[in-house]
Parts: structure tokens; C-alpha cells; sequence
């Protein structure tokens, strides 16, 4: 994955927001633009990605806590939002919506440049390992499942097969498999095509939260995101930090887990939701309110560690 440097991503993710937030106001963009660009995200950008990123996973026992992060939040989100939210009357669709969005950290575009201005370049390469074998490859797989399954509710067995295999980003996912199988992966000009494909999938997200960022129905959603902002910012971490310092993880490791831990939401937890119709609106404000609050409690988290 192509990366410029420790604050260019930041800038780039929140100049993005505004831009698509400008975009909604001034009513420039058609009504359906948000949801055109999300399909063309799932399209386009995220399978170049897939395809570029899963063949060149290292895997190494003695990094496996890192590996472990993303799948132990993932795991906690979907069982404490599977109670929370029955036990509240919530929707199925606010449910399928936090769990993905609270489950799913931004490990990469954002989780890159805050690892390498806090620890140093030496560390950004845990944090490549933890997002790839972690964040990524659950997104691609299990995310997809959730998202399938919330979106359309109990159906047989065979028609939910049948959309999550039909799924674009699952058909990249299954095909990079077979790609590391072979021991392929992308390089020259094909890798430099993969990677400017793959580098449109931040911005357009971000333009595309921007477009759908109404701070309208704030009194509705606010325990929903209080829920879902408190858990990936703060319940997240501190799981992580128990767990990891009960364990004994080596420093270098546990440092980097713990604030990936604390990441805002990931921007391919919120295409998932909207694209599939679970609470859009929520899933714009998970994302478009938890990166900027996430810088401060990302902070919080340094000096606590």
C-alpha cells in the first residue's frame, strides 16, 4: 500500500470531508451522488486493493498478537452490540451498522501516519501487518457476512451465499487468495496501476461521508453513537491493553496494538453499511465525527501508555 508520509494521509482524510460536506450544502452533486460513489468504490478502488495487499502478507508466528487485534475488537463488537442492542429495542439495521463500524478500525489511512509520528518509521511495519492480516482481511470476508446478513435479515442459507460470493470486493478477496497460492504479487506496471486505483478508494470515501454528513437527527442517533464512539475509541483499547498486558506482549508490539485498538472507525466499515442500507446516516456520523474526536483521544491514549 502506497504511503506519503505522517501527516499528509490526516490532512488529505479531513480536507476530503469538508469537500464532500461543501459538495451536499451547496447542492451541487445529484441526490443519489453518495450512494453512485459508494457503489463505485466497491467497484473499482477497494478490489484493486484487495489484489494489491492480501498476496504480500508475511505471516509469522511470533507476530500473531498483532495479527490478533483487529479479530478480538471485531469479536467483541459484534457480541456486545448483539446484546446491547435487543436489549435496548434497537434495529437490526443500527445493530448491523455499529457492529461494523465500532468493530472496524481505520488501522491504515489513518492508524499509518499517527503509528509513524508517535513510535517511528521502525514501527509502521506492525502496523501494516496488524491492518493487512487484521482489519483488512476481516473486512473483506467477515464484514461482508455482516453486512449481508443485517441488510436483508434471515434468509435461506443459499441466497446469503449467494451475495456475499457475488459480492465485487469478496470476488477480489477470493481471487488474491488463489494469487498467493501461486506466490504472485503485483509488480511493475501492474502493481503501479493497483496502487492509483487503489489510492481513490480514501478520498472518494471521505467526499462521500462528506456528502452524507447531516448533523440533523443528532438528538436520534446520539446514543447510538455514543454507544458506538465510546466502544471503538475507548472499551476497544482498554480490551486490548488488559489483554495484551496480562499476556506479556513484548513492548514494540504492545504499544502499536493498543493505539491501532484506538483508531476511529475504518472507511470501508461505512461503505459497507450505507451500501447495504444500515442506517446510512449513523454510519456517516460514526465515521465523520469519530476521526476528528479520535485525534484527541488518540493522544489521550500516547501519554496513557
Amino acid at each position: 500500500m502506497a504511503y506519503d508520509g505522517p501527516m499528509v494521509n490526516l490532512v488529505l482524510l479531513l480536507f476530503c470531508l469538508v469537500i464532500g460536506f461543501l459538495l451536499r450544502v451547496s447542492k451541487r452533486l445529484p441526490e443519489n451522488a453518495a450512494s453512485t460513489l459508494s457503489a463505485l468504490i466497491l467497484h473499482v478502488p477497494l478490489p484493486a486493493m484487495i489484489i494489491l495487499s492480501i498476496p504480500r502478507l508475511e505471516w509469522s508466528f511470533a507476530l500473531i498478537s498483532l495479527c490478533l487485534v483487529a479479530w478480538i475488537i471485531f469479536a467483541a463488537s459484534f457480541l456486545f452490540f448483539r446484546w446491547l442492542g435487543p436489549k435496548l429495542g434497537w434495529d437490526q439495521k443500527v445493530i448491523g451498522c455499529l457492529i461494523l463500524t465500532g468493530g472496524l478500525g481505520n488501522t491504515a489511512f489513518v492508524g499509518f501516519p499517527i503509528i509513524e509520528t508517535f513510535f517511528g518509521k521502525e514501527s509502521l511495519k506492525h502496523a501494516i501487518l496488524l491492518d493487512q492480516a487484521g482489519s483488512f482481511l476481516i473486512a473483506s470476508s467477515l464484514g461482508i457476512w455482516v453486512a449481508t446478513f443485517y441488510a436483508h435479515g434471515k434468509m435461506p442459507a443459499k441466497e446469503l451465499f449467494k451475495r456475499v460470493i457475488s459480492f465485487p470486493p469478496f470476488v477480489a478477496f477470493s481471487f488474491s487468495l488463489l494469487l498467493s497460492a501461486f506466490t504472485w504479487q503485483a509488480s511493475g506496471d501492474v502493481e503501479i496501476l493497483l496502487e492509483k486505483l487503489s489510492s481513490l478508494l480514501a478520498p472518494i470515501a471521505l467526499i462521500t461521508v462528506g456528502l452524507q454528513l447531516k448533523f440533523e437527527g443528532m438528538k436520534e442517533d446520539a446514543k447510538y453513537l455514543l454507544a458506538g464512539l465510546g466502544f471503538k475509541l475507548f472499551f476497544a483499547p482498554l480490551l486490548i491493553f488488559g489483554l495484551y498486558h496480562l499476556g506479556g506482549v513484548p513492548e514494540k508490539f504492545f504499544r502499536v496494538a493498543v493505539m491501532e485498538a484506538a483508531m476511529a472507525p475504518m472507511t470501508v466499515a461505512y461503505i459497507l453499511a450505507s451500501t447495504h442500507g444500515l442506517h446510512p446516516r449513523l454510519a456517516g456520523k460514526m465515521l465523520g465525527l469519530g476521526v476528528p474526536i479520535s485525534f484527541l483521544t488518540l493522544t489521550l491514549w500516547y501519554y496513557f501508555l
